[in-house]
């Protein structure tokens, strides 16, 4: 093929004058394409970091964040191509790239209100999928723009780095070479190495840096544009200043720890009563621990019925009765466990508890915050492979692995209830902490409880006063309610007694239907999201009026 008459250089907008030599440099620009992947796959990861404290870690919320992404850059890319077409000049590429790095930093600060201001916005105005629409809209205002402009690199870069159509193929691919190992990179550094070593405030701010470091390098090599590259340096700075200060929960008093781990975003609080640890969701309670060393008044309590029923204080043995806990959090109810069981006296019967925990960091924090007994043996695994993993039965199972909307699908089908079942003892107990109550046709409880009544005998579940939570106990023991009233009967603790006794009122028996979750369909994000527009709801009803009648004057007076 014949030799193109231009060479990118002449023909990009006063490139001709040799003020751009920096671009005849192709490793430059091959840096450039990388650097611009990386940064858009470190800003997909850090988004989900952000709106997961607020909206929860679900596979909804990656859902948008990565179609809105997508959005962004394809129309990045269509505009690219065209100012590569059209107007060929460099300096406006890389004013791009530093206006993107700059708003990449800014996020850093400000990302957090503007996600709580859309989300007061709309929790007034938005009756249904109020998760869909709040997080949509959070990631349109704080992510889409960033990715837009670093979607005009690679046909910007295209323009730069061809000098004839004999390589152009090769060029081309090299681009995209160099774009996808940046992505990969971009997606494993913020994952395993920033986010969990320094946050993800802190991870904007260093991948915001790559981008203004590469776009102030070739402003200083041309000699112009000074204004616009100290003016972006100066805001970076700025940024920098104030980027790793003010919790992700600003408006909380009582945080002793904040921090991230591969994992989950974790809050510790601390008051005069208890210490609570928060993951993710900042409003939810994961664990707890009692200052009085007293019985919570949470699900801890009411999931202690499980050994009653299955019938610790029936034999008389020494061999020690056998708890696992999949999702043992900062271990409340191992450590309860362990405090009404097996240690009131010399005669009851020994306890052995076993937790499984897929985050290491929540066992650091359950050892350093809430004094978990050193008796309890904590696994570091994902509790289903822990039961892959694990030759054992059990008297009690607990599942306590979901939170909200983010429920492990592989954690509520028919094929993981059957892995439970069969790793549990005659007449043992399975416990599993529903954290969103719901009584309405079709809802995640409904599917969860029908998928346990296909796989035990009996069922009964009991909605704990005063929360969203409700427990559901399964087991193949017929005689399960005589033997939960002849084991309270046994029980010498009175507040533990009365406690069981409550419980013991509330069970209800569970007929299965034939709402099946299992591994290859298991919608439990949409499922449970439903059951959040329904809290809300219930929830914002009165200020909504409130706000319907007089305004937002009179719901600021109400406040």
């Amino acid at each position: 093929m014949d030799k193109m008459k231009e060479s990118p250089q002449s023909s990009a907008g006063g490139m001709a004058r040799g003020t751009r030599h920096i671009l005849e440099n192709k490793m430059y620009l091959y840096l450039t394409e990388f650097f611009a992947g990386m940064a858009v796959m470190a800003v997909e990861l850090g988004a989900n970091r952000l709106l997961a404290p607020y909206f929860s870690s679900s596979q909804i919320v990656w859902t948008f964040i990565i179609g809105t992404i997508m959005i962004a850059m394809a129309l990045g890319n269509i505009y690219g191509g065209r100012k590569a077409d059209k107007d060929p000049d460099p300096d406006k590429l890389y004013v791009r790239i530093l206006i993107a790095a700059v708003w990449i930093a800014v996020i850093a600060v400000v990302g957090k209100y503007i996600i709580l201001g859309i989300a007061a916005v709309l929790v007034f105005s938005v009756s249904h999928n109020f998760l869909i629409i709040a997080g949509f809209a959070a990631c349109m205002v704080l992510f889409v723009f960033p990715c837009f402009l670093l979607g005009t690199v690679t046909p910007s870069l295209v323009k730069y780095t061809t000098d004839s159509l004999d390589d152009n193929g090769k060029v081309v691919g090299t681009l995209g070479a160099c774009n996808t190992i940046g992505s990969i990179l971009g997606t494993f550094l913020p994952t395993f190495v920033t986010i969990p070593a320094v946050g993800t405030t802190i991870s904007f701010l260093l991948f915001s840096g790559v981008l203004l470091l590469l776009a102030l390098v070739y402003f200083v090599s041309i000699r112009g544009r000074k204004k616009t590259a100290i003016a972006g340096a100066a805001m970076f700075l700025v940024c920098c200043l104030f980027g790793g200060q003010g919790s992700f929960a600003f408006w909380e008093t009582d945080v002793v720890y904040e921090g991230e781990s591969t994992y989950n975003y974790l809050q510790v609080k601390e008051s005069p009563r208890s210490v609570i640890l928060s993951t993710n969701v900042l409003f939810g309670v994961q664990s707890i621990l009692r200052k009085d060393r007293d019985l919570t008044g949470m699900y801890y309590d009411y999931a202690m019925a499980a050994p009653y029923l299955a019938g610790y204080y029936e034999e008389e043995t020494d061999d020690p009765f056998e708890i696992l806990i999949l999702g043992n959090g900062s271990g409340t109810y191992a450590s309860q466990c362990l405090k009404y069981f097996g240690h009131a006296d010399s005669s009851q019967r020994p306890v052995h508890i076993e937790g499984v925990e897929i985050d290491q960091k929540i066992t650091d924090l359950a050892e350093e915050y809430f004094e978990m007994p050193e008796e309890i043996d904590v696994y570091t695994y994902d509790g289903r492979a822990y039961l892959n993993a694990v030759d054992k039965d059990y008297d009690v199972i607990m599942v306590d692995a979901y939170q909200d909307i983010t429920i492990p699908f592989q954690m509520s089908s028919v094929e993981f209830f059957t892995m439970v079942h069969d790793h549990l003892k005659d007449g043992g107990v399975m416990v599993v902490n529903m954290n969103m109550r719901s009584d309405k046709a079709g809802s995640i409880n409904e599917y969860l409880s029908d998928t346990i009544a296909s796989v035990f005998d009996e069922v009964m579940t009991v909605d704990v006063q005063g929360g969203t939570n409700r427990e559901l106990f399964a087991t193949d023991r017929r005689d399960c309610r005589e033997t939960l009233r002849t084991n309270i009967e046994a029980e010498q603790n009175v507040d533990l007694k009365a406690m069981m006794w409550d419980v013991e009122g509330g069970l209800t028996a569970y007929e299965g239907g034939d709402l099946i979750l299992t591994d290859d369909k298991a919608p439990v994000e949409l499922l449970g999201m439903s059951v959040i527009d329904d809290l809300i709801g219930e929830e914002t009803d009165y200020y909504r009026s409130v706000y319907e009648e007089g305004g937002i004057t009179a719901l600021l007076e109400l406040l």
